[in-house]
């Protein structure tokens, strides 16, 4: 079972999500999506919350308003964070999470601690009421979505390929015509340089002359 939670910040729509427990944190940290900001209280036990950016968005990018609700929803899930006034809460890109054999479930480490931000942050119990009033539970199938994903992206940078390929063609052939264009241009103008018309004519008059001396 996995919540989501939905909410709308600067006009943009985002996607909040958590597992029930740690062994479905497990799945979650195997098919979280590239895109996907992690948050977890700071050296307490916590839910893993998870925000999904839209495409394109940067992490040092998000809103405020938005690192304040990811924070208020990962510290209302943490049995002890819930009772303090004030806990630090740290994120990072999902695909800097690092998991290890010897981790036990729920439980990762990061490939860069520079990547990791952290903030401290007072309770509003407003702003996580309002997310819990989104909520939905919903029985997901994590891999297939994740592939689905993959699969539209690859075909999208196919497109975004071929867009390329046919741009560089219409780029070297406009080129092309161009330089022949420039040629003309030189021949039409250089007194020096004579046409394959001229050697005809030319060719003509002279065979005129012969037939005149004959």
């Amino acid at each position: 079972m996995v919540f989501y939670f939905h909410t709308e910040v600067n006009g943009r729509q985002y996607t909040l999500y958590m597992g029930k427990d740690k062994m479905e944190n497990e799945d979650l940290l195997r098919w979280a999506w590239p895109e996907d900001v992690w948050f977890h209280v700071d050296k307490l036990s916590s839910a893993h919350v998870y925000l999904r950016l839209n495409k394109g968005e940067a992490v040092s990018a998000i809103p405020t308003e938005l690192v304040n609700q990811c924070c208020q929803l990962v510290k209302a899930n943490s049995i002890q964070g819930c009772k303090l006034a004030a806990v630090d809460v740290v994120y990072t890109p999902y695909p800097n999470l690092k998991k290890t054999g010897d981790m036990v479930a729920g439980q990762v480490g990061f490939h860069k601690s520079k990547k990791v931000i952290k903030v401290n942050i007072e309770k509003n119990n407003e702003v996580w009421k309002k997310l819990e009033k989104t909520r939905e539970e919903r029985e997901v199938d994590l891999q297939s979505e994740r592939e689905a994903r993959d699969r539209e992206e690859r075909e999208d940078e196919k497109k975004r390929q071929a867009i390329i390929r046919d741009e560089e063609k219409k780029r070297i052939e406009a080129e092309k015509k161009e330089k022949q264009m420039r040629s003309y241009q030189l021949m039409d103008t250089d007194p020096h340089l004579t046409t394959s018309n001229q050697f005809e004519n030319e060719e003509d008059a002279e065979r005129e002359l012969l037939d005149d001396f004959m």
